[in-house]
């Protein structure tokens, strides 16, 4: 609301009294333009009782200085005045003090001239002279309950504006902390990750300091278990279970006695084939306790299951036994028969594949066979973009893009493990006493 001074500028006719809603309530100025001198006066003795601070103008310039010199609420003003008359008053008041109620008094009774003042000044009400005098406080106090309620709107507006502006500046606070969050877990999630997989390979690598058959099977199992899973389309979660699954699918091996382990299964005795096909419950019952590795038991009990029913333990047959475990019995036995643990003879990949195809549908799952057979024949190297160093040459933060193994086939480093000044010293001694090591970097050298 616009609550002019007590006293007008000079030149001006004011008076002020008690506010017209009542005490504690901004005074609302009138601005009255006639040029009859006991209009004015009129207007003056009514406005005045009413509470408003009355400003008068003879003509329509006055009336416009008036205006630009000091706040004003409501114009009253005549039609017929010399040189401006009212409509062009108004509709002036209209383009430069829009926010100011405009009220036209007329007395004469050319409507034509009265729609036009209406139209070009957009005019709250019209009254006629001699005008009633509830009629025209009830005009002010329209015009003035429209102007508060555009002032309040307008101060709305501007709130609603200036708290959009702070809630966007504060969400876009929270989307760049939330983005920055976001990258650190997900750096810690991939560091507990690696971590976790460097503590299941050198688990796994228990078994392979057996030596013999063992040594690097698991390794094996797990990598070609993992490209036959991804090869399939499983999700990349899916993909990681099921190489650790092939990392410890064979942990239940652990408590054998030597004499298995020197022998291929084709020539174990009745004893000791019961105790050689009871190591996929061993190996469930050694990790039932891991929280991690619930999701993987059910792969590591069934990978010696045939998709006929006729393996072992639970006999289970086709859809039955889990996917995860279809594809670590392919794996497995790829690796065995190159490796001479099924039979005396150790075979080539391709002889390992030919006898693989004769099972298809009898010891194997059709489907996963097939994607096995795909991704190695041809043969092809799997990472031909490595590249090979010998110990001489590598750099601190070089990465490994393969395990390193040993010469005896036991797991050193893992793949992605970020070498350092000293541990390129170890490897270098390591080399010197035992051979030479296939050492694979990424090819940027550094990731």
């Amino acid at each position: 609301m616009n609550a002019s001074a007590q006293v007008a500028p000079p030149g001006a006719d004011a008076v002020a009294a008690a506010p017209a809603g009542g005490a504690g309530t901004a005074i609302w100025t009138v601005l009255c333009v006639d040029d009859e001198a006991n209009i004015l006066s009129a207007l003056k003795r009514v406005l005045r009782a009413a509470g408003y601070c009355v400003v008068t103008a003879g003509d329509g310039a006055q009336a416009l200085l008036r205006l630009a010199e000091m706040p004003i609420d409501i114009v009253i003003s005549d039609m017929r005045m010399p040189g401006m008359d009212g409509a062009e008053l108004l509709e002036q008041v209209r383009q430069r003090w829009p926010g100011v109620a405009r009220v036209l008094l007329t007395g004469h009774a050319d409507m034509g001239a009265t729609v036009a003042a209406i139209n070009r000044g957009r005019i709250l009400r019209y009254l006629h002279k001699p005008w009633d005098q509830h009629e025209l406080l009830g005009a002010l106090t329209e015009a003035t309950e429209r102007i508060a309620l555009e002032r309040e709107k307008t101060r709305l507006e501007a709130l609603t504006r200036s708290q959009n502006e702070q809630l966007r500046a504060l969400n876009q606070d929270l989307e760049h902390r939330v983005e920055a969050r976001t990258a650190e877990l997900k750096v810690a999630n991939e560091k507990v990750q690696r971590s976790y997989l460097k503590s299941i390979k050198v688990f796994s690598n228990l078994l392979e300091l057996r030596g013999g058959q063992t040594a690097g099977h698991c390794r094996r199992v797990a990598e070609m278990a993992r490209d036959i899973a991804r090869k399939m389309g499983m999700p990349e979660a899916q993909v990681l279970q099921v190489f650790v699954a092939g990392l410890l699918h064979d942990v239940g091996l652990i408590g054998l006695p030597d004499k298995i382990f020197a022998r291929p299964v084709q020539r174990l005795d009745a004893e000791e084939l019961v105790l050689y096909r009871a190591h996929p419950l061993q190996a469930e019952q050694s990790l039932m306790a891991l929280d991690d590795m619930q999701p993987l038991l059910p792969m590591i009990r069934a990978h010696h299951e045939r998709h006929d029913g006729q393996g072992y333990p639970d006999k289970l047959a086709g859809a039955a036994i889990p996917p995860g475990a279809r594809i670590l019995a392919i794996a497995d036995a790829f690796d065995d028969l190159q490796q001479g643990a099924l039979v005396d003879v150790r075979m080539t990949a391709a002889e390992a594949r030919t006898l693989m195809r004769e099972g298809r549908g009898t010891q194997f799952d059709p489907e996963v066979l097939d994607v096995f057979l795909h991704i190695t024949e041809p043969e092809a190297p799997r990472r031909p973009t490595d590249l090979k160093l010998g110990s001489a040459a590598l750099e601190a933060d070089m990465v490994l893009s393969r395990d390193l193994v040993a010469p005896t086939g036991l797991l050193m480093l893992s793949a992605g493990h970020r070498l350092s000044p000293s541990l390129i010293r170890r490897i270098c001694e390591f080399e010197q006493r035992t051979g030479a090591l296939d050492i694979y970097i990424h090819p940027a050298g550094r990731t």
